[in-house]
């Protein structure tokens, strides 16, 4: 490990242990909160299981709103995601967590701020904090963890991409296998263990492409498409959570007339950053990504218990 890496988890390790000791205390809100998070930098899954989350508890007529950062956006401060609005003002993913679940969403740095507005403006209802695991300034009622196998074997920031190591798992509720991660490579001693299948959903498989995304682990986007049936004609690989300009279109519109190509395939959350350049593409096929959670009428049962008993606990 790096000397920056040591010095980074020995940073995580303070942290943690002020919180855990009570010696930080962790602010509370009067509705349950539900994190979701993982332990590296992107590429997990976590908005498509917020979405899969969102849409189960939907269907037993759970009330909640989202909390989020807002991570990417150029404002500052607490807001409610308007689904018509940009990327620019509220970040790619709450913007399309707002689209896909037609919930509110609430962006703020301070999420127990943004937690108190949500009850101030929509009333006292569960939380699911977005990228929450690291944000312990904020109580949760259960933790969900994704985890992939490359987390397994990586490293701490900056040497690798992992922003907690693995035994940070303690603190999980549950811990989401995706990916193909397996339990024996996690320690996992005895947390509850759900398992996701992931995958894109094409309904139209385009012929002679150029495939395109600014997503954490943009190759997967790639190799995804292939295993789908379709062979993209060139690509055009961005930085996670990308926000594309005139001068990038322009490049895609010579990458297609140079490569031969017939249109364009991206992610939905690219489609969220493209903003107004979109009609520009055209054709333009947008790819959502799909979550099956396994047993997942159990596991939504279960979490509910959960936080049931933990908030009649004093």
């Amino acid at each position: 490990m790096s000397l920056l890496s040591t010095i980074y988890g020995a940073g995580i390790a303070t942290r943690n242990t002020l919180y855990d000791r009570r010696i930080v205390p962790a602010r509370k809100l009067l509705g349950p909160v539900i994190s979701v998070g993982n332990l590296s930098v992107g590429g997990s899954g976590k908005t498509p299981f917020a979405v899969l989350l969102g849409e189960m508890l939907k269907a037993r007529n759970v009330k909640f709103d989202i909390l989020s950062r807002g991570y990417g956006r150029k404002t500052r401060g607490i807001a409610l995601v308007d689904p018509g609005g940009s990327s620019r003002d509220f970040g790619d993913e709450p913007l399309l967590l707002s689209r896909k679940l037609g919930v509110p969403v609430i962006v703020g740095e301070d999420r127990h701020a943004a937690g108190v507005f949500a009850e101030q403006e929509c009333g006292t209802q569960l939380h699911l904090l977005d990228d929450g695991f690291q944000h312990r300034a904020l109580a949760r009622d259960f933790d969900i963890v994704l985890v992939t196998p490359e987390d397994a074997r990586d490293r701490l920031l900056p040497a690798g991409r992992l922003r907690e190591p693995p035994s940070s798992l303690s603190r999980a509720d549950a811990v989401v296998l995706t990916s193909g991660a397996v339990p024996e490579s996690f320690p996992l001693n005895g947390k509850l263990t759900w398992r996701v299948r992931r995958g894109i959903v094409i309904k139209e498989i385009p012929t002679r492409p150029v495939a395109f995304c600014g997503i954490a682990r943009p190759q997967n986007f790639i190799l995804q498409l292939r295993a789908a049936g379709v062979e993209p004609v060139a690509q055009a690989l961005y930085r996670d959570h990308y926000a594309y300009t005139e001068e990038d279109i322009h490049d895609l519109l010579k990458l297609r007339q140079q490569s031969g190509a017939e249109g364009f395939i991206t992610t939905e959350k690219d489609a969220v950053n493209l903003g107004s350049y979109l009609s520009a593409l055209e054709p333009l096929t947008v790819v959502p990504v799909k979550m099956e959670l396994l047993d997942a009428a159990n596991a939504v049962d279960t979490m509910l218990s959960m936080i049931a008993e933990r908030r009649r606990s004093p």
